[in-house]
């Protein structure tokens, strides 16, 4: 990433100030593990949560991208899909070169009627560690038609970070992720 996600994470709330989840926290940490749980509510369906949710290119912050540029993300929302990222060849590449890609996380569960998305991976500077993380993705009946939206992302395994280091940044990030989910439903959080 061109950024570290500490330095994006001490910019999020000036990024998106007001536009967080309404409860986030870290819940659970060890030097190699930890535990994110975040939820939002929107006034918007479930439908309309699920179609935005697989559509990151519209949503994800391009601070938190491997290419600078949020359009390069989609999500192959099947089991064996993933969460990737295409990576533009540069200009002055040859003209048999490949594009380059990123799998952010690797799709083991997908259910748009129960509302369910579960990723194998790890998102930012855990990709290049041992550890293992899984984000569960639950969109629930919310207040007047609302969605009620619970990420939970556990990450455990050998880390030259410790987890309790770097948990909190990480909390940010994805704070900041799931405040742009929001918004970009054209509503603030409930």
């Amino acid at each position: 990433m061109r950024k570290t996600w500490m330095i994006a994470a001490a910019l999020a709330g000036i990024l998106l100030p007001g536009a967080g989840p309404a409860g986030a926290e870290v819940t659970a940490q060890t030097d190699s593990s930890f535990i994110i749980s975040l939820t939002a509510e929107t006034p918007a369906s479930k439908d309309a949560v699920w179609k935005m949710l697989v559509t990151p290119a519209k949503w994800w912050s391009p601070e938190h991208t491997w290419s600078g540029d949020a359009a390069n993300l989609y999500i192959d929302s099947q089991a064996t899909g993933c969460f990737c990222e295409k990576l533009p060849k540069p200009a002055d590449a040859p003209a048999d070169q490949r594009m380059g890609s990123v799998e952010h996380m690797h799709i083991v569960f997908a259910d748009p009627q129960r509302g369910l998305l579960r990723m194998k991976g790890g998102l930012g500077p855990l990709q290049g560690e041992p550890a293992s993380g899984v984000w569960t993705i639950e969109l629930k009946p919310g207040a007047n038609g609302g969605t009620v939206i619970v990420w939970d992302y556990v990450v455990s395994g050998l880390m030259r970070t410790k987890g309790g280091e770097i948990a909190p940044a990480v909390d940010q990030v994805m704070s900041q992720q799931l405040g742009r989910l929001v918004a970009s439903l054209g509503s603030e959080p409930i």
